[in-house]
């Protein structure tokens, strides 16, 4: 059976993408800080950012495809923890792309849509990249680095996900139900849109440029929604009450990392290769209906 390397197999994309992945391939699963046990994979506490551990998992579990997700991925964080954030958002990714291409194997990286600075939606992959944080700039230091060790790995640009919470991880969505729930307002920008999808279908796009790319692809979801249009859309599937749900202005708020507008993803390149997102309405109800099945 083929053999599939997946990194920061505890975080929100890499626990749903193990359960996924488990069904053609057999996965060994790498976490750092958040242990647990997944059942159908092996798990493997590993620090990415020393060599000698990175190197003896290929050695020893000798895949045959990686999938690397795991990162610091919180923009305000990256942006007052520069180091620490490097060492594993790009030092760990280029150590990977190198190891990948002594042995010729598949490899995907896990990127993001904040590569771009939100001036010019919607963005392709040819479009040049402009980030304004850290932590895009990480990421398009990773790009860069893994492709010039690796030209065959896939450059997965991913959106915003949402998807149920898994044993170590939450998306976005939880906050804001449970914000709701407890009847206290919820402030959702009007002036910050992305193409989310969920996790399940994030994690069945990165199988598909696994097998089927080379170099840059954009993962985004066909509708680009604010989000607080996203969180309107939530209320009225998941029936809570939508009186505390206001409006606001991304330029109004303070945060420690810089944010672009809108940096929507044109994933035609991806559409085309079978990658298929459903609306983002099918996909809160399906959410909304199986919470408990989302990762089977």
């Amino acid at each position: 059976m083929k053999k599939l390397l997946i990194t920061g197999a505890s975080g929100f994309l890499g626990y749903h993408l193990c359960q996924i992945a488990k069904q053609e391939y057999s996965v060994y699963g790498t976490y750092f800080s958040h242990s647990l046990e997944i059942p159908g994979i092996k798990m493997l506490k590993v620090d990415l950012t020393d060599f000698q551990q990175l190197k003896q998992i290929f050695t020893d579990f000798q895949p045959t495809a990686v999938i690397h997700t795991a990162a610091l991925s919180q923009p305000n964080f990256c942006q007052t923890h520069v180091e620490e954030s490097y060492a594993i958002n790009v030092t760990a990714s280029c150590n990977i792309a190198g190891l990948c291409a002594d042995d010729s194997i598949r490899c995907a990286f896990t990127s993001t849509d904040l590569v771009f600075d939100g001036l010019n939606a919607p963005y392709r992959e040819t479009d040049p990249v402009c980030p304004v944080n850290i932590y895009g700039e990480q990421k398009v230091m990773a790009e860069k680095g893994m492709l010039e060790r690796y030209p065959m790995t896939a450059i997965c640009r991913m959106p915003l996900m949402f998807g149920m919470e898994t044993p170590t991880a939450t998306s976005f969505i939880q906050s804001f139900i449970q914000t709701l729930q407890e009847g206290k307002e919820l402030n959702l920008f009007t002036d910050e849109f992305r193409t989310p999808v969920s996790g399940k279908t994030a994690a069945k796009g990165l199988l598909l440029a696994l097998e089927k790319v080379n170099g840059h692809i954009h993962l985004g979801g066909k509708e680009r929604i604010s989000r607080y249009d996203f969180g309107r859309l939530l209320v009225e599937i998941f029936y809570i009450p939508a009186n505390q749900l206001k409006a606001c202005l991304q330029q109004d708020v303070k945060m420690s990392a810089p944010r672009p507008s809108d940096v929507s993803l044109d994933s035609t390149k991806a559409f085309n290769l079978g990658y298929q997102p459903l609306s983002l309405k099918e996909e809160l109800q399906d959410l909304y209906k199986f919470p408990a099945n989302q990762s089977s």
